[in-house]
């Protein structure tokens, strides 16, 4: 993240500087509405935007399920079996659901049911993640969604739709927030060709439109080059001028591949469908729809755009590829240079891999090296010395696994530095003008595909690589208890070095609707959850840990190989990295 009013640091950050200072953890705030919290980017003043996710009391529109469905009917079946083999009895029915009286079990049996259904148009849309700003607790940041209005049986709802995907992805020295979001789905009546009966579509007008809220709390969005079919802009970082107004960086669509367009004329004729359903369900193959660019906006001080500057691509497509190419801007320093990623040729060859690049002078820049057998990879920062951090990917004892890097575009280096393990991921996630690195790899040497991650930070001046967990305390405030805390990932680091992240700590356990789950024996049931943080530099000593403190953090860090399932879904409301 820039801090983007700060002159050029160019002293080096000597090792014992960082040693010597461990770190406490302050949390950012527990949502009373949410289970886990995340933490995006925050600046030098501590004000950080996040999300929350596992929102309590989702909306179910019982008025649109139709119950005679069979996949319904056969997940319900299948839940039965599920509670029975575990000597368990099932709760709720089907006809309890139509009827308006969903209790816990019946909310979370519905909201994993509908979650199967995302690419079905014919289904409820519902997300379970809200992006906040952290104020004494996290207040969320609506912003494309609306409300809903469900009364049902014995169910009413008066809310918020939830069917909005929404990203705060970086902050101003000022306060000013940029990301972006997805409009709501609405429902819409429509006859097939040939038949009598009205169905249910779920449908919406655009999947991203880019966002800036100004410090008032108003919005403005920033329009995509090529609009039709709602199009495509998204905003990942804002650097603040020095003379006044602002720089943005993300990407924006640019256009439709020939045989994408004709996919679209040749099937999404209105017949079967309505027309924007047809498009939504080719938006939401693997093969994307748009072609999409880097691009980098200048606002002046009163949020008027008055440049637009697309910043290409790091190959030259060629007259008969039809292949709907992509770049993206995922950072901005204080002189301008632009880094993220681009399509590139994989060696020379006609495959496409998508590699780190920044974008300078008008041209993208690849700058892995390609012979030593990288084929993938992001730039997630660059700092005010032209540094940039991200990762790579490479296959390492036959599995692909990331590792983090530094470039320097001055000299034109990049480093791999040594992390937690030979065949451990990493991934450096920001970098301040200190030269300190933050970031996350995998500590677990096991073959799983869900190893356990923990948070780093890495000095270029002293070459110097540290689990950040070993600069916390051993011990909980009362000296007894261990350190709740495990910090799994550092998002960002501030010209303080100050760090923010998410961490895991043991809470009892909540079910879908909020309330505190009693086992079969009437105890309180517990369950770790993530929770966004700030690590605040104490000026204190690294602690040296007991043998039972340190036993008893290895049990609590094993008990989070979940971690990963929880935040790898995350992943792409981070501002540093996206698909």
């Amino acid at each position: 993240m820039k801090y983007k009013l700060t002159a050029l640091a160019v002293a080096t950050v000597l090792s014992t500087q960082v040693n010597a200072a461990t770190y406490e953890v302050v949390e950012l705030g527990n949502s009373q509405t949410a289970k886990h919290s995340y933490v995006t980017d925050f600046n030098n003043d501590g004000t950080a935007i996040g999300a929350v996710r596992g929102n309590f009391n989702l909306p179910i529109d019982i008025s649109a399920i139709d119950f005679e469905d069979n996949t319904l009917k056969n997940a319900w079946n299948n839940q039965d079996k599920y509670e029975e083999s575990i000597d368990k009895e099932i709760t709720f029915t089907l006809q309890d659901i139509e009827a308006g009286n969903l209790n816990a079990d019946a909310l979370t049996f519905m909201l994993s049911f509908l979650s199967g259904k995302k690419t079905d148009p014919n289904w409820q849309k519902i997300e379970d993640a809200a992006v906040v700003s952290f104020v004494s607790g996290p207040q969320e940041q609506i912003i494309f969604d609306s409300q809903l209005l469900i009364d049902s049986g014995n169910y009413q709802y008066d809310g918020l739709s939830r069917s909005v995907v929404n990203n705060l992805t970086a902050i101003s020295e000022n306060g000013v927030k940029v990301g972006w979001g997805s409009s709501v789905y609405t429902k819409e009546m429509f006859t097939p060709e040939d038949e009598t009966q009205e169905e249910l579509f779920y449908v919406r007008e655009f999947e991203s439109r880019g966002i800036v809220i100004k410090p008032d709390g108003s919005h403005i969005t920033i329009e995509p080059e090529f609009n039709e079919h709602g199009g495509m802009s998204i905003i990942t970082d804002i650097s603040q001028r020095e003379g006044g107004g602002y720089v943005l960086v993300g990407d924006v669509s640019t256009g439709i591949p020939e045989d994408r367009q004709k996919n679209l004329d040749d099937n999404c004729d209105g017949k079967d469908e309505p027309e924007t359903v047809c498009v939504w369900q080719y938006k939401n193959q693997t093969n994307q729809l748009f072609d999409r660019r880097a691009v980098k906006w200048t606002l002046d001080s009163e949020f008027n755009v008055t440049n637009t500057e697309t910043l290409g691509l790091a190959l030259t497509p060629e007259e008969d590829e039809d292949f709907a190419f992509k770049s993206t801007a995922l950072t901005v320093n204080q002189v301008g240079i632009v880094a993220g990623y681009s399509h590139m040729r994989w060696k020379d060859t006609d495959t496409i891999v998508t590699m780190p690049a920044y974008f300078k002078d008008g041209e993208a820049q690849g700058f892995i090296d390609q012979e030593d057998d990288w084929f993938g990879g992001q730039a997630s920062d660059i700092n005010d010395n032209n540094i940039i951090v991200g990762y790579a990917n490479k296959t390492i004892s036959g599995t692909t696994r990331t590792k983090f890097y530094y470039h320097d575009i001055n000299t034109g280096q990049t480093i791999f530095p040594e992390d937690y393990f030979s065949s451990s991921s990493s991934i450096a996630r920001d970098i301040n003008n200190k030269g300190i690195i933050v970031g996350e790899g995998e500590i677990e040497t096991n073959t799983s595909s869900n190893r356990r991650r923990e948070a780093f930070m890495y000095e270029i001046h002293a070459e110097n690589f540290t689990n950040i967990n070993d600069l916390l305390p051993c011990y909980a405030s009362n000296g007894e208890d261990r350190y709740p805390y495990v910090v799994a990932e550092a998002t960002g680091i501030n010209e303080n070095n100050e760090i923010i992240g998410s961490a895991t700590k043991t809470v009892k356990k909540r079910d879908a609707k909020g309330n505190v789950v009693i086992d079969s024996t009437g105890q309180e049931e517990f369950e770790s959850i993530v929770v966004a943080v700030k690590l605040v530099p104490t000026g204190g000593e690294v602690e040296k840990c007991s043998t039972q403190a340190s036993e008893t953090y290895e049990r609590q860090g094993a008990s989070f190989g979940f971690l990963s399932v929880i935040l790898l879904p995350f992943v792409a409301i981070r501002r540093r990295f996206f698909s």
